[in-house]
């Protein structure tokens, strides 16, 4: 019997967990392992959220990826399926101290963008009140700003960071040791679904791929290949 077609809506580029256009990446397999084992099929289109977000209202897609702000959408949410654990990482050269949200006020920071809006309250008022804080549409601009010392601290995945570094090893020097500060609370994202029958298909996949071990195995492959920068428990 053939999988029923999901049209899923994915982010743009954010290697390794989305490779826009690629059926590749820790959050794109994770999500369709869980779909194929509820028997759905994958149709992914790629684009930015809001865009994404309007076809979901729109009927023009049947699910998102991935959502963290329940209250910004009518529809049915999954299960946690994916965690971002994003953190502040500065050269380790600057020997900075810190140990909060707050400690970012004085510094120059670069982050993600909506970043203001996910990583709470706090976060929110430091990004209000200090002049010295960016969000980046370019997810390597922040390694670039980082190793060539024109911000003190950056914001985001290790996972997303690390990978970056390989495409601006040639402009700057991404050897240079770094200091990683887990400030943020974990951000677990879950699918958003029109149906709440494809929710519950979704769901129950999701279980059966944490039970036999393939949510285990996506995962360790993609933090075993940049183990040498992740910063491990």
């Amino acid at each position: 019997m053939h999988a029923e077609a999901m049209s899923v809506g994915f982010g743009e580029h954010r290697p390794p967990y989305v490779f826009a256009g690629e059926p590749r990446g820790l959050e794109y397999e994770l999500f369709a392992a869980a779909a194929q084992a509820g028997g759905m099929h994958v149709d992914a289109h790629f684009g930015p959220n809001a865009r994404q977000r309007k076809m979901l209202d729109e009927d023009g897609l049947d699910a998102l990826s991935s959502m963290y702000l329940p209250a910004e959408i009518d529809a049915h949410f999954s299960e946690p399926y994916v965690t971002y654990h994003d953190m502040a990482v500065a050269l380790a050269e600057r020997q900075l101290s810190i140990t909060s949200v707050d400690d970012l006020a004085s510094l120059s920071v670069s982050s993600f963008k909506h970043a203001s809006r996910l990583l709470g309250e706090q976060f929110k008022r430091m990004a209000a009140v200090n002049p010295a804080y960016r969000e980046e549409r370019r997810q390597l601009q922040r390694n670039l700003l980082l190793y060539a010392k024109r911000v003190d601290v950056v914001v985001g995945d290790p996972l997303i960071i690390a990978f970056f570094n390989s495409e601006v090893a040639g402009q700057v020097d991404t050897r240079q040791p770094v200091r990683w500060y887990p400030i943020f609370a974990p951000l677990h994202y879950r699918g958003v679904f029109r149906e709440a029958e494809q929710r519950d298909r979704f769901n129950h996949g999701l279980s059966e791929i944490r039970r036999n071990g393939t949510y285990a195995r996506i995962e360790a492959h993609y933090k075993e290949s940049l183990k040498h920068v992740y910063p491990q428990p």
